[in-house]
């Protein structure tokens, strides 16, 4: 039983790892065939065939479209692109050293605390990302949510009236159906930008 456990986390793992490098290599055939350098853009005229830089192209001096988005477009993009990104490469470094300790089999002791971390790893990341999309469905622009042992700290984009009570309880509701963590634990805050 503990072997059929060990196997399917493996399975698991390999799965995951092989859809990440086939949409990296997606990714990159797509940048290729536009004729696009991966990151480069060009806007003239405000005019844009990319919905993300459509999304925060503003006006510049004497109406001209500019290049830059505005700040808060910036702030608010940024900060969750960054706090994906940062989350991301925290757990690839985890899910490393624990497939180390897997593979190294040391003990049984050791190689049974790894699997059972790897799946509290899947679950956790499995639990914020169906807790940022419940979010995004509800109305709000972007979150971003990170589960720890201590509870779970949900950060939603700036509303124009700021978050209200009916925001922070809609929220906790979300978390709480999809963790089980009491609202006591749960942390939100808004982003602001």
């Amino acid at each position: 039983m503990k072997l059929w456990k060990r196997n399917a986390v493996v399975a698991a793992i390999v799965l995951f790892v092989c859809v990440a490098v086939y949409l990296n290599w997606s990714y990159q055939e797509e940048g290729t065939e536009t004729g696009k350098v991966l990151g480069q853009a060009t806007l003239v005229n405000g005019a844009t065939t990319d919905p993300l830089l459509a999304a925060t192209a503003t006006p510049g001096p004497e109406g001209e479209p500019s290049a830059v988005p505005s700040d808060a477009a910036k702030t608010s993009t940024g900060y969750f692109a960054s706090a994906r990104l940062n989350r991301q490469q925290a757990r690839d470094s985890a899910l490393t050293m624990l497939q180390n300790t897997l593979s190294a089999g040391d003990t049984e002791a050791a190689m049974l605390d790894a699997g059972a971390a790897i799946e509290t790893l899947a679950s956790t990341t499995v639990s914020e990302a169906q807790i940022e999309n419940l979010v995004v469905a509800k109305g709000y622009t972007d979150c971003v949510a990170f589960i720890s042992d201590g509870g779970v700290s949900v950060v939603v984009s700036a509303t124009e009236n700021g978050l209200q009570d009916a925001d922070v309880a809609r929220i906790t509701e979300i978390v709480t159906g999809e963790t089980g963590v009491p609202a006591s634990q749960i942390t939100i805050i808004e982003a602001q930008g």
